[in-house]
C-alpha cells in the first residue's frame, strides 16, 4: 500500500503544503473553514503526519541524544531501559551516540550531535568533561548528566554518591575493627569513580587518624588487573578491598584463591557496580544496588521539564543506594 504524504492530503484538500503544516502544527493563523478541508481530508486518507516534520516546524525535532561511553555498555542497559520508557511517555525518540576512548574524540560526537539538531542531551560519562560540557553548554541545549554531580543554567544532573556510599562502608568496617586496612583498587577505564572511592576511605581514615593511602595502583604494564593480582596478592598490604567493577573484584578473589588466601577470612572484596554476575560467582560478591533504571528514568523526567521550561527544583538530584552483603565480605 502506498504511504499517505503531506502532499497528497494537500492535493485533497486543494491547499498549499505550508498550509497542512499550519494545520498540523496547531498554528493559529488558518481559517476554520480551510481548517477543517485539511482535517477531513487528513481523515478520509488516514495520514499519520511524521513527528520529526511536525518537530522541525515547531523548531523541535522530539528527539533526545545518549551520549554513552562503549566501554559502559555492561553496566548501562537498565538505564537505557529506564530512560527510554519515560521517552515513550513523552513521545521522545532517543538517538544512541557512541563514544570510544582513544578512537572516537568527545568533540566529533557533540558535532554529531549538535548537527543532528536534537532538542536535548542525556550524557552517561565517567569522566567530569568540562570542557565538552562548556561547549554543549554554548549551544543552550538541555544537558542532564547521569553519573557526576554538576549543574549551571543549562545542565541538571542525576547520580548516587559513590563516594558517601564507600566512606559509610569504611566507617563501619574501621568501628568494627580498628586495625582493619582498606584500599580501592585503581580503575584505568574510570578514573573518576575511583577518585570518588578514594576520597570516602580516606575520609574515614581521618575520622580515625590513620594515615594511609588506601589505593592500590595497578601499573600500566599490566593490562589485566588479574595478572597484576596473581603477582602481587601475597604482598599487598590491605584485608579489605573495594572495585569500581565486577571484572576487578573477581580478578582479586581469583588470584587470592590460587594464592592459597581465602575470601572472606584472609580476604575481603567488594564490588561498587553490582551485576548479575555478582552473585554467580563464587563466593559471591558483596556490592552496592544502585538504582540504574531509576537513573534513566529520572534523567529523561528532568530533561522533559527542561525542554517544556518547567521549573526544575533540584538541579542534583541524588538518588539512594542499598549496600549488599554476600559470601566475599564477613558479615
Amino acid at each position: 500500500m502506498k504511504r499517505v504524504t503531506i502532499y497528497d492530503v494537500a492535493k485533497e484538500a486543494d491547499v498549499s503544503l505550508a498550509t497542512v503544516s499550519r494545520v498540523i502544527n496547531g498554528l493559529e493563523i488558518v481559517r476554520d473553514e480551510t481548517r477543517q478541508k485539511v482535517e477531513a481530508a487528513i481523515d478520509k486518507l488516514g495520514y499519520k503526519p511524521n513527528a520529526v516534520a511536525q518537530g522541525l516546524a515547531l523548531q523541535k525535532t522530539t528527539t533526545i541524544a545518549l551520549l554513552v561511553p562503549e566501554a559502559s555498555f555492561v553496566y548501562t542497559g537498565q538505564i537505557i531501559n529506564g530512560l527510554i520508557d519515560v521517552a515513550k511517555i513523552y513521545k521522545y525518540n532517543i538517538v544512541l551516540h557512541t563514544m570510544t576512548e582513544g578512537i572516537v574524540d568527545i568533540k566529533e560526537v557533540i558535532d554529531d550531535v549538535i548537527k543532528s539538531r536534537v532538542d536535548g542531551v542525556i550524557i552517561y560519562n565517567d569522566k567530569l568533561m568540562e570542557d565538552e560540557l562548556a561547549e554543549l553548554s554554548k549551544y543552550e541545549f538541555p544537558i542532564v548528566i547521569i553519573g557526576n554531580r554538576m549543574s549551571d543554567k543549562q545542565i541538571s544532573s542525576v547520580f548516587v554518591d559513590i563516594e558517601r556510599a564507600v566512606y559509610e562502608l569504611s566507617l563501619q568496617k574501621l568501628q568494627d575493627n580498628k586495625d582493619i586496612r582498606i584500599a580501592v583498587i585503581q580503575d584505568q577505564k574510570n578514573e573518576f569513580s575511583t577518585k570518588l572511592m578514594r576520597q570516602g576511605v580516606q575520609r574515614a581514615y581521618k575520622e580515625f587518624g590513620i594515615e594511609d593511602e588506601g589505593y592500590i595502583p595497578i601499573p600500566n604494564e599490566y593490562r589485566r588487573s588479574y595478572d597484576y593480582f596473581l603477582d602481587h596478592i601475597e604482598e599487598i598490604p590491605y584485608d579489605f578491598l573495594i572495585a569500581n567493577r565486577d571484572s576487578q573484584a573477581i580478578s582479586a578473589m581469583n588470584a587470592a584463591s590460587e594464592r592459597g588466601i581465602k575470601v572472606p577470612d584472609e580476604l575481603e572484596v567488594v564490588c561498587v557496580i553490582d551485576t548479575k554476575y555478582n552473585s554467580m560467582v563464587r563466593p559471591r560478591l558483596s556490592s552496592f544496588a544502585i538504582p540504574s533504571y531509576d537513573l534513566g528514568a529520572v534523567a529523561m523526567r528532568v530533561l522533559t521539564k527542561m525542554l517544556n521550561d518547567d521549573e526544575v527544583e533540584d538541579k542534583e538530584i541524588e538518588l539512594s543506594y542499598l549496600y549488599t552483603p554476600r559470601q566475599s565480605t564477613k558479615n
